[in-house]
Formats: structure tokens, C-alpha cells, sequence
């Protein structure tokens, strides 16, 4: 069973809490999520440069509060052009927030890759740090039911 995931004034929440506009939680809260994926399915800039900004965001608001947050970008489908180094138009904040972020990790769809070779005939390369996941959407459900938050771009 995937844990429900809500949002509140103290972060993300994972198990059966139902938190009301006024940021009161209706029901007993499990525990923090151990992670977040940001899944990324459009190769639209202004979508890829939300999802990596969302990582940044994340990073430093759980930092302030003392804890430690494990983020994986995943890039699915036409996604996977934000981790394309013939494509992407963010390898500089990519590679910098790499840098700054150990507890960050970029996945590629390796199916989604090998349909876009197919289809361009060619060989496409990855950006520094990425790696490939057998299936995007696989990878997602797994850490779901691992207890990450999940957040789409």
C-alpha cells in the first residue's frame, strides 16, 4: 500500500494524516518521508528548470530544520532531455547542484532513452552524474513504496 503524502507547515508527511487548510492535522502522522522523487516527463525548459529548483528548495528547507533529505530526479518519457548533454539547456545548474547536494541523484528512463535512439538514430549521451533506471515510472512506484514523497514537475 503507498503511504498518503500531504504537505504542512512542517514539511512532508507520510502515512494517514489529513492536514485542513488551517494546518491542523485530522489524523496520527506516521513519520517524515525518507525522500522525495521529482519525477520529470516534459522537456519543456520551464518544467525541467522547476523540478531542479523544487530539488534546491527542498534541500534547503529540510537542511534549516536539521534533518537530511535524499532527493532523485527521475526523467521519464520526453523528460529524459533534461539529462541529455547533446539537449539539455541546464547542464551548468545541473552539474552545480550536483555539486552542492551529495544527497541528490538524477535517473534516466532507460527505456525511454533507447526509444529516442531508435527513433533519432543516434547514441545519446548523458550529463555528467546521471544514470540510467531500467523504467522511470518503475523507479518512481519503487521508492513510493519505499516511503518517499513524490512530487511531478
Amino acid at each position: 500500500m503507498i503511504s498518503a503524502i500531504r504537505w504542512s507547515r512542517r514539511g512532508l508527511l507520510a502515512g494517514t494524516a489529513i492536514v485542513t487548510a488551517g494546518g491542523t492535522a485530522a489524523a496520527k502522522v506516521d513519520r517524515l518521508a525518507d525522500g522525495v522523487v521529482i519525477l520529470i516527463d516534459s522537456n519543456e525548459p520551464y518544467v525541467m528548470g522547476h523540478a531542479i529548483s523544487y530539488s534546491a528548495n527542498l534541500a534547503k528547507h529540510f537542511a534549516d530544520k536539521g534533518a537530511r533529505l535524499l532527493i532523485e530526479v527521475v526523467a521519464n518519457g520526453k523528460g529524459i532531455d533534461v539529462f541529455r548533454a547533446d539537449k539539455t539547456p541546464l547542464v551548468e545548474p545541473l552539474a552545480t547542484l550536483r555539486q552542492s547536494l551529495p544527497n541528490l541523484t538524477y535517473s534516466m528512463c532507460a527505456s525511454s532513452k533507447a526509444i529516442a535512439e531508435a527513433r533519432e538514430q543516434v547514441s545519446i549521451p548523458l550529463i555528467s552524474g546521471a544514470g540510467l533506471v531500467p523504467f522511470g515510472i518503475g523507479r518512481v512506484v519503487d521508492l513510493q513504496l519505499r516511503g518517499w514523497a513524490y512530487i511531478h514537475a
